[in-house]
């Protein structure tokens, strides 16, 4: 059942979205996936295997599981199949972590270095999760532009759809 708050929301939302967008680019061949479009990752599967990068450094940090680091830029996963293995796993994971966290927990600072901008800082837990959702969102939606510039069309993908939020009372 839904509790109300933010990191389950975005997990919920995270893994809804997840699946649309790999079901939608699993109809493209391999080499359409992996075609240069110009995107900052260049291709759909780049963009991909990068949330999955991304994502795996944040799970460490918040303590959801533990990932070897890798360098920026460095592909996780060559074969689709992999990677969108990889997503649910991951996925999951978040879904089962977002469950069960707490409003103190949520406010706690935390002193963590950027590896990738080389800074310490210390901000609340609550600020590093809306981090690493709201990169979530802003690489999917640049999938989001590939698939449509493949013609082919994802569907709703607004929050106010996500399927929990309309399933009503339990």
């Amino acid at each position: 059942m839904f509790d109300g708050t933010y990191p389950h929301l975005m997990a919920e939302y995270n893994r809804w979205m997840n699946g649309k967008i790999y079901t939608a680019c699993a109809t493209l061949s391999d080499e359409e996936r992996k075609r240069d479009r110009g995107a900052f990752f260049r291709s759909i599967h780049r963009t991909l295997d990068h949330l999955i990068w991304a994502d795996r450094a944040w799970a460490t940090r918040l303590e959801i599981g533990s990932y070897p680091p890798s360098a920026l830029g460095e592909e996780l996963f060559a074969e689709f199949d992999l990677l969108r293995a990889a997503r649910n796993e991951l996925d999951g994971q978040i879904l089962a972590w977002a469950r069960t966290v707490t409003p103190a927990w949520l406010a706690e600072p935390v002193t963590w270095t950027s590896k990738l901008y080389g800074m310490t800082q210390t901000i609340p837990r609550w600020a590093q999760i809306t981090q690493m959702f709201n990169h979530q969102t802003h690489h999917r939606g640049q999938v989001h532009a590939m698939l449509t510039g493949c013609g082919i069309d994802v569907g709703p993908t607004d929050l106010p759809v996500l399927p929990i939020l309309n399933e009503g009372p339990s």
